[in-house]
């Protein structure tokens, strides 16, 4: 089969060939259809996770999918050959998902497409929404206060705002140029062109008080995100997903917090039905052919995100 993999840690990503997993007891294997891009991804890929959890080599980079059952692991299971599905591969990490075929533990974050999804907006929804949905969680917002989203326009910001604002909470968007129109169609309140002038600044401008929870999708040194979280009023709570809250110094009163996403399938069917019904927007990007996701990798990187890139491999030759 085809798969996009690195042979090693900070290796250049490339289409390779590699043979078709076959499924161990208690697990189905999928034959992927579209595959959706996180940072995650190139993270991994660069070792994030080094000397932390297993990971395999060749390295199959991604996480997110969906497509149809085709082979069932031995035992019992929930899934049945031709099922339409979705979820988040992983552990090990690795046995990722920009490829034609990918094994999932049966009870791990996987579920069947509802009526009504796209295949390739549930590929986009996993990572994305049950990240947004957590952090919600998290920051423990119940309503008319505030929240400041870092990298806002992104496929997790994207989701968290919508999730915000339907809770009444006002999200404050900081985004890299002028997206205040598609942002305040997901329900940002106020939006910031972080390009602009130092973000803290613009943060007090709006909300003079302090902000209540801060969600930074972005920083990835402790510096960076204490400057962030300098808007945050005393009682409040600065969350990093990128794991660099623990050795920031933030204002006195204020709770740092390095957010580690629980996957669950059951959050997924209740994320999924939201979409589904159209409660839940999953802004789609750019759709690109496997062979393009190196370049589609290196383009993330650079960051200023604009919803998802979609990985398509449902019109490809599978072998």
């Amino acid at each position: 089969m085809r798969a996009i993999a690195v042979d090693a840690f900070r290796a250049d990503p490339a289409l390779v060939e590699m043979p078709k997993p076959e499924p161990a007891a208690g697990e189905v294997r999928v034959r992927v259809e579209y595959a959706s891009l996180n940072p995650y991804d190139w993270q991994t890929a660069d070792g994030s996770l080094e000397g932390l959890v297993p990971h395999v080599f060749p390295l199959v980079i991604g996480v997110d999918f969906a497509g149809r059952v085709d082979m069932i692991g031995s035992g019992s299971n929930r899934f049945r050959v031709g099922d339409k599905v979705f979820g988040r591969a992983g552990p090990p990490v690795g046995a990722g998902t920009y490829c034609d075929y990918v094994c999932v533990p049966q009870d791990a974050a996987i579920t069947v497409v509802p009526p009504g999804l796209d295949a390739r907006i549930a590929a986009a929804l996993p990572s994305a929404g049950m990240t947004a949905a957590q952090l919600l969680e998290t920051a423990a917002l119940r309503g008319h206060e505030s929240l400041l989203i870092i990298g806002a326009a992104g496929g997790v910001g994207s989701c968290l705002t919508q999730l915000a604002r339907a809770r009444d909470v006002r999200v404050v968007a900081a985004v890299r140029g002028d997206e205040r129109a598609r942002m305040g169609s997901l329900g940002a309140a106020v939006t910031i062109d972080t390009t602009r002038g130092p973000t803290a600044g613009s943060v007090r401008a709006v909300c003079p008080d302090g902000i209540d929870a801060l969600a930074d999708l972005v920083s990835d040194t402790p510096e960076a995100f204490a400057a962030h979280a300098a808007t945050v009023r005393p009682g409040g709570i600065a969350l990093s997903t990128r794991g660099v809250a623990a050795g920031a110094v933030l204002p006195e009163g204020v709770r740092g917090i390095d957010f580690r996403l629980d996957p669950s399938p059951v959050l997924l069917d209740v994320l999924a039905a939201g979409a589904a019904e159209g409660v839940l927007r999953v802004p789609i990007d750019i759709e690109l052919p496997l062979e393009k996701a190196p370049q589609a990798l290196d383009r993330n990187r650079t960051g200023g995100a604009r919803g998802k890139t979609v990985i398509v491999l449902r019109n490809q030759r599978n072998r």
